[in-house]
């Protein structure tokens, strides 16, 4: 079922909309997207991370002041 956005007509507010039409309709059936392998080799390789100490946990605020911080 191949169909086309007018992309070049778009604003971004209306990509952006369309974006998160499209997200909210995949993450009402989150079984049906299948991760690759690769993604849970990263997940148990943090997960042992943290049980080792070398990394931690740090809340969403703390980590985008601090991203803010690098760039700016």
């Amino acid at each position: 079922m191949p169909f086309n956005l007018p992309l070049k007509d778009m604003t971004l507010q209306e990509k952006l909309a369309a974006m998160e039409s499209i997200w909210e309709d995949l993450a009402r059936t989150p079984d049906a997207i299948e991760s690759p392998d690769w993604h849970q080799d990263i997940l148990d390789e943090r997960r042992r991370q943290v049980a080792e100490g070398r990394a931690h946990f740090i809340d969403w605020e703390t980590a985008k002041t601090d991203i803010r911080k690098k760039l700016f």
